[in-house]
């Protein structure tokens, strides 16, 4: 796993003003992305699902920026995940997603 990135601005200020309670939540971040069964990779594309299915756009868009920055997640492994998405909480959720992956992946192509 790479270095720690919070997107969060709370998280980021905490390290400054209580450096205990940030290094709590770094462990605690370390702890949950360090599984015991399933690889990182596997772990940020239950993340990407979560956030999906829960319509969230921004964790959306954080999470598959991530997953193909740190990751070299592909697109089709994303769609594969939003299909699950599709079918468990339905067409709103999977069509914000799927933009949100179109809008992040042509980004990427235009670097």
């Amino acid at each position: 796993m790479k270095d720690q990135v919070y997107y969060g601005k709370g998280i980021n200020q905490l390290e400054d003003d209580n450096p205990d309670l940030y290094e709590l939540v770094n462990n605690l971040n370390s702890t949950v992305w360090n599984g015991k069964s399933l690889d990182y990779k596997t772990q940020k594309l239950i993340a990407i699902g979560i956030a999906a299915s829960r319509a969230d756009a921004r964790a959306t868009k954080k999470q598959i920026q991530s997953a193909i920055q740190e990751l070299g997640i592909t697109k089709d492994e994303i769609v594969d995940v939003l299909r699950v998405v599709l079918l468990t909480s339905g067409m709103p959720a999977f069509s914000k997603s799927l933009q949100i992956l179109n809008s992040v992946t042509a980004a990427i192509e235009e670097e």
